[in-house]
């Protein structure tokens, strides 16, 4: 009777794991998934949808979808029918853009603002540079990566505004000065409380915005996390936020 040599029967089995780790790691990174979806068909595709490779989208008009392919997006529009993946290529300053907008630890050295004529119209449009800036146009639930480095941010600099913050029967008001795009939080007059509303008001606001603050222990340091982390707490600003930066990049073929 022979025997089956046992280094051979060992090498089979790692050939055979590397080629199931390779086909495991193919199928997830030719998954996609859904990082906003707008019109008719968005509860059919809601945000965190994930697809297979095989998946098609039948889209009608007015539809817009945002998938998210190997850190990169891919915006499908409606009318018509789209298979879940396919061939993206992201402009040059894509990547520094987002890695920007992800990196730990924004500091006050980063402008990322807007400076005008006198005959010009003040910004609206114009994004906060990184994830962990406070925009305070926008409401709703904000992730803090650190409570104690948190940064309130705006677009225009080029006046000195009053922003008042109210948190129940306790309120703060900070300069923003001219030259300026970054205030810190008032830290002392009204700690970062999680699950908490504050009420903003003022520095060129139109109405009050409120803001819900939700706690995260680690920052990720990948676009992938950093989106996953973000649906999972509900933060849909800083979500947008990324989406955006990484969509108005994009170079869709195929």
């Amino acid at each position: 009777m022979s025997f089956p040599d046992l280094r051979t029967s060992r090498m089979g089995l790692a050939a055979a794991a590397a080629i199931m780790a390779v086909a495991v790691t193919g199928t997830a990174a030719a998954q996609s998934m859904v990082v906003r979806s707008t019109g008719p068909s968005a509860a059919k595709y809601p945000t965190g949808t994930k697809l297979k490779s095989a998946d098609r989208l039948t889209l009608v008009a007015g539809d817009k979808v945002v998938l998210m392919q190997a850190g990169k997006t891919r915006t499908l529009s409606g009318p018509g029918t789209f298979g879940a993946t396919g061939t993206v290529q992201a402009s040059q300053s894509m990547g520094a853009t987002v890695t920007r907008m992800i990196a730990k630890g924004p500091t006050m050295r980063s402008r990322g603002g807007f400076s005008r004529g006198p005959e010009e119209a003040a910004p609206v449009n114009v994004r906060a540079p990184n994830l962990w800036l406070l925009d305070y146009r926008e409401s709703g639930t904000f992730c803090v990566n650190d409570p104690a480095m948190l940064l309130l941010w705006r677009p225009d600099m080029e006046s000195d505004q009053l922003l008042r913050i109210e948190r129940g029967d306790k309120s703060e008001t900070v300069a923003l000065v001219a030259g300026a795009n970054f205030r810190k939080w008032p830290t002392e007059a009204l700690p970062v409380q999680y699950g908490v509303d504050y009420r903003l008001s003022g520095a060129g606001l139109t109405a009050p915005v409120t803001v819900r603050f939700a706690e995260m222990s680690n920052a990720p340091d990948t676009v992938e996390g950093s989106i996953d982390m973000l649906m999972a707490k509900g933060c849909s600003p800083q979500l947008n936020r990324l989406v955006d930066a990484m969509s108005e990049s994009e170079a869709t073929g195929g």
